[in-house]
């Protein structure tokens, strides 16, 4: 009797340890999830938190801005080397360029005296011509579509990874376009901001898979719909003359890469606080390393395409 009784009690203790063991299983899963939501919902209002002008995309808006006067420069240069010199007949020819897609010398011309990337002269040392195209556009359709995108896209994404972060991804995302592009396209005159709003798509879908179970559908949905236009964008390229693929699928990969790297990540803190740990100011070895390493492709490229 003392035997059964022995066994009832020990039984007892252990289904008591496995329903604490299970409590405590769930207790961590849901945990783990509330971060995980807790992670996508702080990250995306973070910039509420702010007050004023620190609300406002400044890199987003800047580089814009910048580029848009870049343009409107390049434009009336183009169109006064046709013979357009008053402001009738310049934005008669800006006009007329508007969707244009075919090169002509003038709008040659003008790129590359402007920045745009030429293999030939980035060989004889002009290697600012990595950096420039990013902000070089060819007609108003083509500074339009982008600058929209970059609009919409920028906007959103800034506020999720901060302005430093954002720009640090634009940027190296950008440069490795042209890094591609340089390679793969060497013949080509290239100008445009796509691979870096392609490197922005990469960034974001990487966002959506790492926060994966803060979406609807474990952001299935959201990822197809980074899918079809990355898809749709490249397919154009195969369509239409003049637009450099190479470039885009270079900034894609890049973003998707920096993306990884850089994602906002909260988690709780031991004091209950909820902490970035994907924070710049703890990432730093690695944006150190990824501009180092960004320089160290643009090197590669320059001493492989030596003639």
């Amino acid at each position: 009797m003392r035997r059964q009784l022995a066994l009832a009690e020990q039984e007892r203790e252990h289904a008591t340890e496995v329903r604490v063991k299970d409590t405590l299983q769930t207790n961590e899963v849901v945990a783990q999830r509330l971060r995980i939501r807790t992670s996508y919902q702080t990250a995306l209002n973070a910039y509420q938190a702010r007050k004023g002008l620190a609300r406002i995309s400044w890199a987003t808006w800047f580089i814009t801005g910048g580029t848009i006067l870049l343009w409107c420069i390049t434009a009336t240069v183009m169109a006064q080397m046709v013979g357009a010199h008053d402001i009738r007949s310049i934005l008669m020819n800006i006009a007329s360029n508007a969707i244009d897609v075919h090169d002509n010398d003038a709008l040659t011309t003008t790129l590359i005296a402007y920045g745009a990337k030429d293999n030939s002269l980035m060989l004889q040392g002009q290697y600012w011509r990595f950096i420039t195209p990013i902000f070089l556009h060819a007609n108003a359709l083509h500074i339009g579509l982008n600058m929209f995108n970059l609009v919409v896209l920028g906007i959103f994404l800034e506020r999720l990874y901060g302005h430093l972060r954002f720009l640090l991804i634009y940027l190296l995302t950008g440069i490795i376009s042209i890094i591609a592009s340089f390679y793969f396209a060497p013949q080509e005159i290239s100008v445009g901001a796509s691979g870096a709003i392609f490197g922005l798509v990469g960034a974001y879908s990487i966002f959506v898979l790492v926060h994966r179970r803060a979406f609807p559908y474990g952001g299935v949905p959201a990822l197809l719909w980074l899918l079809i236009i990355v898809a749709l964008n490249l397919s154009i390229g195969f369509f239409v003359s003049n637009v450099d693929n190479y470039a885009h699928i270079g900034g894609l990969i890049s973003g998707c890469l920096l993306g990884w790297g850089f994602t906002p990540l909260y988690r709780l803190s031991s004091h209950n606080v909820l902490v970035d740990k994907h924070a710049l100011r703890r990432r730093w070895p690695l944006a150190l390393l990824t501009v180092s390493g960004t320089l160290v492709l643009a090197i590669i490229a320059l001493y492989v395409m030596q003639p």
